[in-house]
């Protein structure tokens, strides 16, 4: 043999073996680990599309890849009390039809911990899938126009999971549908279509989430029991654009979160839809959206205390040439307040009316919302409540506004009591 023809056979060797030992078997490492053990990982990349069919740990230090070679899922957990932990998880399929995920969860009792999920389509699929921790996990869609991405978590017919401090981004949404008692908390979307979305889902608690540039923060659908407290949304822009929407939901409580720089701040549609159920809204700040509280038509049974609206453009619309009389409004702050406090009590003298006036030409024409405070508009706006030039619609009366925003009076508990009343006092409420 040549020194040249040597040489390439010794290159061709050490080629061949460091591709083994970049891609190793993983699933014979998964299936040669002891039920309960833990396989830790050596850095480098592995081969994807495994099954972990017994209850394991494995650890990657954040220095082992599981790239999923463009086909299916890359890992698929069958087992109760599997743990994944710092891995990087990679380079799943791209069919939207078979749910092509970086982790596709079937069991119970599992910990998914500290991943980073990246060029997947999905990230985390749950089917049935109870008792599960979702913590500390970056998870990101493949780089797809917004609505080709998959959902960076999907959560169907799953309860009792824990979401927290994972950080999703640049996917399309977070989705949690038939499944009930699932806690979100303390995790941050942005760049996502839905940062965090509910569909026929009960008894969800989400509290301490960061949500931004999303065309919508946090929607609920066709749910109920749900407590969203401490959240703060920012900039949801764009033609649909919200902070929080709501469509047929019951039971909800909004506590202090804060919606700032949307299109529409909190969207409200058929909500409640039950006519025995109440939905509270306490303590919120909102604040420089275009529009503070759009409701879709007339709607009644939702309770309004001690939010704070700001400086938003309207502070409330309805569609459809509704109003939002029909529901509670007590002890919240208004920017646009006109009023004053002579006997320093903390609430206003009189109470606060906002109508429709100029909003009825602007409300469902675009076009003449895109001149929405301009000096033109501004100065037409005036002289329609100077002298109306219409008949304007009353949209609200809050009967004692808070006078200053930042006054313990408004988050203090006797400002936002409310009874919700029960089945007989409403019985009789009806028949009346």
């Amino acid at each position: 043999m040549s020194k040249k023809h040597g040489w390439l056979t010794l290159a061709l060797w050490f080629f061949m073996s460091s591709a083994a030992l970049s891609f190793p078997s993983l699933q014979h490492m998964i299936d040669d680990t002891p039920e309960g053990g833990i396989l830790e990982l050596k850095p480098g990349t592995y081969q994807g599309r495994v099954i972990i069919s017994r209850p394991l740990t494995i650890e990657g230090h954040g220095k082992a890849t599981i790239d999923g070679g463009g086909e299916g899922s890359v890992i698929t957990v069958q087992a109760d009390h599997v743990t994944l932990s710092q891995l990087n998880i990679t380079n799943s399929g791209h069919s939207h039809d078979l749910v092509d995920s970086a982790i596709v969860l079937l069991s119970a009792h599992n910990r998914i911990l500290n991943n980073h999920i990246h060029d997947t389509l999905f990230g985390i699929d749950m089917k049935e899938a109870h008792d599960n921790e979702i913590i500390g996990n970056e998870i990101s869609s493949k780089p797809l126009p917004l609505g080709e991405r998959g959902d960076a978590i999907r959560a169907w017919a799953s309860n009792r999971n824990i979401f927290r401090e994972n950080r999703i981004h640049d996917s399309r949404d977070m989705i949690i549908w038939y499944s009930n008692d699932n806690l979100v908390e303390d995790n941050q979307g942005w760049n996502n279509r839905y940062s965090l979305h509910f569909m026929y889902a009960g008894a969800s608690n989400v509290r301490r989430n960061h949500y931004r540039n999303s065309a919508v923060g946090i929607f609920l659908m066709y749910s109920r029991d749900a407590t969203l407290e401490f959240n703060e949304i920012l900039y949801s822009q764009g033609a649909t654009g919200m902070g929080i929407g709501m469509k047929e939901v019951d039971n909800i409580i909004l506590r202090q979160n804060r919606i700032v720089y949307c299109a529409t701040g909190i969207y409200i549609d058929q909500s409640p839809f039950d006519p025995y159920k109440f939905n509270l809204f306490l303590g919120n700040h909102i604040g420089y959206n275009v529009q503070g509280i759009v409701f879709h038509s007339t709607l009644s049974r939702n309770i309004f205390k001690g939010n704070a609206m700001i400086d938003n453009l309207e502070a409330v619309a309805a569609h459809n040439n509704g109003t939002a009389k029909d529901n509670l409004w007590d002890g919240n702050y208004w920017s646009d307040y006109e009023g004053f406090d002579r006997n320093r009590d903390g609430y206003g003298d009189s109470g606060y009316v906002n109508h429709a006036y100029l909003e009825q030409l602007w409300m469902d024409d675009p076009w003449v919302r895109f001149y929405f405070a301009s000096p033109v508009i501004s100065m037409i706006n005036f002289l329609s409540k100077l002298a109306p030039f219409s008949e304007p619609r009353l949209m609200l009366q809050d009967t004692h506004p808070v006078f200053m925003r930042d006054a313990e009076l408004r988050l203090s508990p006797e400002n936002l009591q409310f009874r919700i009343p029960d089945e007989d006092e409403m019985d009789e409420i009806y028949d009346n």
